[in-house]
């Protein structure tokens, strides 16, 4: 009888536990007769999230039957809407229909979502790049613009508003917008204190240089279709409202019986296996674990492809009765895209500057273009190849 491992999201975590799984198959000299490998994802397509800041969409998807037809696994395109842990079922949307597949082993990499709170208007009215197509349609929106629309407001002082608000001014000027005005928004006192003394400075020199102007200690009390008010009554005029403030989980993780964190993610093991479930593993924005023993992963691509890579490898050495090989990240760096002014780059979780400006987008330009993707070659070994249960060394340093 035919075992079957169930993947669910073809994100970087879930594309990678699916590459993974069928490499470690392929190692066991395990045929497709006796374990089936299934992806459910909503698209046809692996996007490479990070990029959806650009202006430039094309090339950040990748068609995910050109890299798992190859390696023999199987792709169901439809919407998950539902988990059966004692049952070991999924249950998904296709076509408009009301599916359910077995699994003898599950990973859950539907990862994250980005979070909406109870703001009025904000669902209605803001913009944001969490997905493919919300960020084309941000892009379509600004080359839709008039000159007397040249004011946008970024909510979200993070990597993703930061990377969003210094690519904007040289969006609004293709579009036809000679004298655009790009504010950054965010609760906490100055925008990218997160990243620590050395970038901070290297940041709002970048944003100074590019005319985005860093508002801190702001919040939004409401949006509509000409701007924002914030919590002190001051009434923000913009065209464009882009929302990047906080992340969450995908809440289908609360179908699983164990305690989650604040964010709605999983604990794992580290060998990505849900802790106190016999055949659920979890990987990528939706899981969390110490990856050093000291520190907590985080919703990156960082930790999401290796720990895609290690999910693979260990769920079918659990379906076949074989050893786990725990994952262990010893180096976190952080490089931070800058618009045209360059980027900054941080070693170690206390974010140390290494590299900025051109040196730092070159390293930046590696990660974002060529070292995330998976082979596009539709060469079998290749892929398979690229999959190894291993952790990537950190990225080039330039300058």
């Amino acid at each position: 009888m035919t075992q079957r491992i169930v993947v669910l999201g073809a994100g970087f975590a879930g594309l990678w536990s699916a590459i993974g799984a069928a490499r470690a198959l392929d190692e066991l000299g395990v045929g497709a007769e006796r374990v089936e490998i299934v992806v459910i994802d909503k698209t046809a397509w692996h996007s490479i999230r990070v990029r959806n800041y650009e202006a430039d969409l094309d090339g950040t998807r990748v068609g995910l039957d050109s890299v798992l037809g190859p390696i023999g696994v199987r792709r169901l395109e439809g919407e998950v809407t539902g988990i059966d842990v004692a049952g070991r079922t999924v249950a998904y949307d296709a076509n408009g229909a009301s599916q359910s597949i077995a699994y003898d082993r599950l990973v859950f990499a539907l990862g994250s979502r980005l979070a909406h709170p109870p703001i009025p208007g904000l669902a209605a009215h803001a913009f944001d790049v969490d997905t493919y197509a919300a960020a084309s349609r941000l892009n379509a929106h600004i080359a839709r613009l008039g000159p007397d629309q040249s004011t946008v407001l970024v909510v979200g002082g993070g990597l993703t508003g930061i990377e969003a608000a210094t690519e904007m001014p040289g969006k609004l000027r293709a579009a036809g917008i000679a004298a655009p005005r790009v504010i950054l928004a965010d609760h906490a006192a100055r925008i990218g204190a997160d990243m620590g003394a050395g970038a901070l400075a290297v940041i709002e020199e970048a944003l100074g240089a590019l005319g985005v102007e860093p508002r801190g200690g702001v919040s939004v009390a409401s949006v509509d279709a000409e701007g924002a008010t914030l919590a002190t009554g001051e009434r923000i005029a913009a065209a464009t409202v882009v929302w990047c403030a906080g992340m969450q989980a995908h809440p289908l993780t609360a179908q699983f019986p164990v305690e989650r964190d604040r964010l709605g993610r999983l604990p794992v093991e580290p060998s990505l296996k849900i802790k106190g479930l016999a055949a659920e593993f979890a990987a990528g924005d939706a899981a969390w674990f110490l990856v050093d023993g000291v520190h907590c992963s985080v919703m990156s691509c960082q930790h999401g492809r290796p720990m895609g890579r290690f999910a693979g490898h260990n769920v079918v050495c659990d379906l076949l009765d074989r050893p786990m090989l725990p994952l262990r990240i010893d180096w976190y760096t952080t490089i931070l895209d800058l618009g045209p002014w360059g980027a900054v780059y941080t070693e170690g979780w206390d974010r140390r500057l290494v590299s900025q400006g051109s040196a730092a987008k070159r390293t930046k330009e590696i990660i974002n273009r060529e070292r995330i993707y998976p082979p596009r070659s539709g060469n079998r070994r290749e892929i398979l190849d690229a999959a190894a249960p291993t952790v990537q060394a950190p990225p080039v340093r330039f300058g």
